[in-house]
């Protein structure tokens, strides 16, 4: 009688990607009703509509970019549920319900398999429930850690024990999750000469940027005994991810610094340098925390972090954007075909074809999303262009980071930006997979015939 529902009959007709997104959507709408409860602003506070559905889906996408300040306007109680919001969009909406079906005992078909894969951007069904209850043990127990630390650091800062572990239970929550929101109204720039907080957030940023599976792999490796750890591999998607991901922090470092050691830099103690241009470099994998107002870089900084943003996180992560496999595999197939080789190796290894042809696809839909994105801010926004692509590379990356013009745009451009922030949270390829249909290519194959290229 239950699956002769209309809803039910509609929901069992739709693709696993476009289910996936529905459940997604829900989750944004409840998120919104919850944040635009009254008990969930400060007394005297209004927040127009537009700004609670643009922080609902700025904290669902874990992106960070807001029109309001946390802290002069939600109370503790919207704080609470914008950390829930926080740690449900960086884990996906499969992950928890899968918890949630096996603490229930109930069984997990097949349907809801395909789910959990295409939520966690997986290629097959095996292993998938283990997978998932790993993925929340790791990040569970580094949450638990990393909150009692800084709540006990966090002693020297604020009066009460109370105060100082929530401002160390959102910070955790915030910076795991590469959330880039604050209760401070600061950000981290009280924290600018303070090593050990920033170690302790850009830690907490890559476990949550460098992919879930990265860190089950590394966990059993640390956990396994000596003869099983020694027959022990980590898989390509770990090496690549890695390899990719600390190139990208170590680089950044060094080109933020380089841009500005004449401008921002000069005069600073290496140190402090070091510490600017590392914590930038971290956060442009998705973080969107700031140790420092980012308005006080040159504009080629600006463009290099665009750039970097653009890039984003890895796959199966907390963050958005292209991912850092994508970046690695466009890369290393230019430098391949440039020396005429015909397949792409990696770690003694070969790339599947399809695997080339999605990271090529993803990058030109991005290169287009951003581009048409920015043109139409460009249209009907007075700011330069080099703040407006901060903001929408910031939107596509899931980052958060703003040049201070983003409570300034109109209701048309927070749109624009929502739909970024959602994109670049679910992924290219699950968004255009939104839109396949049913009917498969025939068998009829038409005759081949060149195409001038270049």
């Amino acid at each position: 009688m239950f699956n002769q529902h209309p809803f039910v009959r509609w929901i069992n007709r739709l693709s696993p990607v476009q289910i996936l997104l529905f459940f997604y959507l829900i989750a944004i709408v409840i998120s919104t009703i919850l944040l635009a409860l009254p008990i969930a602003h400060q007394k005297g506070v209004h927040i127009p509509f537009i700004d609670i559905l643009f922080t609902a889906v700025s904290a669902f996408s874990v992106t960070g970019l807001s029109t309001i300040t946390v802290a002069d306007t939600l109370s503790t109680t919207g704080i609470l549920f914008l950390a829930i919001t926080l740690q449900l969009g960086a884990v996906g909406v499969m992950a928890i319900g899968t918890l949630i079906w096996v603490i229930l005992g109930k069984k997990i078909g097949l349907k809801e398999r395909r789910l959990i894969m295409t939520d966690q951007n997986q290629t097959n069904f095996e292993g998938m429930v283990r997978l998932i209850i790993q993925i929340i043990y790791v990040l569970f127990i580094i949450e638990f850690i990393f909150f009692i630390v800084l709540g006990i650091y966090y002693l020297k800062y604020f009066s009460t024990a109370q105060e100082a572990f929530f401002h160390s239970f959102f910070a955790t929550i915030s910076a795991i999750t590469n959330g880039g929101f604050d209760i401070t109204g600061q950000s981290l720039h009280l924290y600018y000469d303070d090593y050990f907080v920033q170690t302790m957030h850009i830690l907490l940023i890559i476990f949550g940027a460098i992919g879930f599976p990265v860190l089950v792999e590394v966990k059993e490796f640390v956990l396994a005994k000596g003869e099983e750890r020694k027959y022990m591999r980590f898989s390509l998607f770990t090496k690549v991810t890695t390899t990719t991901f600390f190139s990208l922090i170590v680089i950044g470092t060094i080109l933020i610094y380089l841009l500005d050691m004449n401008h921002f830099f000069a005069g600073k103690p290496w140190h402090e340098s070091l510490f600017y241009s590392l914590f930038q470099s971290v956060t442009t994998r998705s973080a969107g925390l700031s140790t420092m107002d980012v308005n006080m870089l040159t504009e080629q900084n600006h463009l290099l972090m665009s750039f970097l943003m653009f890039i984003g996180a890895s796959p199966s992560s907390a963050g958005g954007g292209i991912r850092t496999t994508t970046f690695a595999l466009v890369v290393i197939f230019i430098v391949t075909y440039a020396r005429g080789g015909k397949s792409i190796r990696l770690f003694k290894r070969e790339v599947y074809d399809e695997d080339l042809l999605k990271a090529v696809t993803v990058t030109l839909m991005a290169v287009m999303f951003v581009f048409t994105s920015l043109l139409i801010l460009l249209i009907v926004e007075p700011f330069p262009i080099m703040k407006l692509l901060f903001e929408v590379t910031s939107a596509f990356g899931t980052v958060g980071l703003s040049l201070g013009i983003t409570g300034e745009l109109t209701t048309f451009s927070k749109i624009i930006l929502m739909i970024l922030m959602f994109i670049g949270r679910v992924g290219i390829l699950t968004f255009l997979l939104t839109f396949k249909t049913r009917k498969q290519n025939g068998k009829v194959h038409y005759p081949k015939e060149k195409i001038i290229i270049g």
